[in-house]
């Protein structure tokens, strides 16, 4: 188990009767709004901006915004590589947005020297959709959350390959036009991926799934650890 993500034990309810603690990489972009989604459905929340603020955490988002930027503030503060282990060792993860973009293995536009994380087995092309003025909002139908989801496309990315391990939970419909059936939602592991901002929206139902499966993962620590107490 990962000495800086720890989950905790005995949740109830939504979130348990001990709230998750979950960080929100808080570098850059919209990370106050997924604060607030996440508070709002009582769980716990921390600014990462630094190693020791990945201590004890139960799960981790990484919020959309600028790629770039959020790369090299990243490495600017250290945190790219112990961000790397801590999600390498299996902390729940949330990343909408850029933050699919700073987890993906291969980018097809990369800027000049852009670096990712590359934790998820995805190809993703960079702000598909045009500029902030071609921003869109629709509803989609998510694997593991519901159908009909409010979800809003601010210069988003889409994946254009998918390894064999990675799953594809939500793709554009063909009412799309030219990008329908585009890929803009992945799961790989403990990584949970969109290219979207569900906390853009009224619509809480990504952020419930999410702390759902956070708890999920805590048990299995705890029953692990249990069994083997060494």
């Amino acid at each position: 188990m990962s000495l800086t993500c720890q989950p905790h034990i005995g949740w109830l309810s939504e979130v348990g009767e001990m709230a998750p603690l979950i960080g929100v990489v808080a570098l850059q972009g919209g990370f106050a709004e997924h604060i607030e989604v996440i508070e709002s459905l009582g769980a716990n929340t921390r600014r990462v901006r630094r190693n020791a603020d990945l201590q004890g955490l139960d799960g981790i988002i990484m919020p959309g915004g600028e790629s770039t930027v959020i790369d090299k503030l990243m490495r600017s503060f250290d945190l790219a590589e112990p961000l790397r282990d801590t999600i390498r060792d299996g902390c729940p993860v949330l990343a909408t947005c850029a933050g699919l973009v700073v987890l993906a293995s291969d980018l097809e536009d990369a800027a000049k020297d852009q670096q990712t994380l590359g934790l998820l087995d995805i190809t993703v092309r960079r702000n598909a959709f045009g500029s902030q003025l071609d921003s869109f909002e629709g509803a989609l139908d998510i694997d593991g959350v519901g159908e009909g989801v409010p979800v809003t496309f601010i210069r988003a990315p889409v994946v254009t390959r998918v390894g064999p391990d990675v799953e594809v939970i939500a793709r554009l419909p063909d009412e799309a036009g030219d990008a329908r059936r585009a890929i803009v939602g992945v799961r790989q592991g403990n990584v949970f991926a969109l290219s979207f901002h569900p906390e853009e929206t009224d619509d809480d139902r990504v952020h419930r799934m999410w702390l759902r499966q956070v708890s999920a993962a805590g048990l299995k620590t705890a029953i692990r650890a249990h069994d083997d107490p060494s």
